[in-house]
């Protein structure tokens, strides 16, 4: 698990060279949406909603691969199955861990933004 990189330095590149001026509104977007989907995964736990926690996940484990953040897809991945066997319990430590890793890779965007 510990060792995925925080970024894929070679999908990000090749975003940055498909995607040119856009490339800033596509990493901002996904960072917008990544908030969104945190606070998802917080709401659902604390309804005891397995379901739509399972959903959160997955979405948010989708739009982490297609962005180059594989280390943060992989824990979107083990909160999906946790949601999915109703193993909600192991939900609160996973949440902190997504968004321990959420803040590493924002921080590694803005730095590819600004250089």
């Amino acid at each position: 698990m510990g060792d995925k990189p925080h970024l894929d330095e070679e999908a990000l590149a090749e975003l940055q060279d498909v995607m040119e001026d856009e490339f800033e509104v596509l990493i901002q977007t996904y960072l917008a949406d990544s908030r969104d989907r945190i606070h998802s995964l917080r709401q659902a736990l604390e309804a005891d909603d397995g379901d739509a926690f399972t959903k959160a996940a997955h979405s948010f484990k989708g739009s982490c691969i297609n962005i180059g953040a594989p280390r943060l897809g992989e824990l979107c991945l083990e909160a999906e199955k946790a949601g999915k066997a109703s193993r909600l319990d192991e939900a609160p430590a996973l949440l902190d861990a997504i968004d321990a890793e959420f803040r590493q890779v924002t921080q590694r965007l803005h730095a590819l933004l600004v250089s």
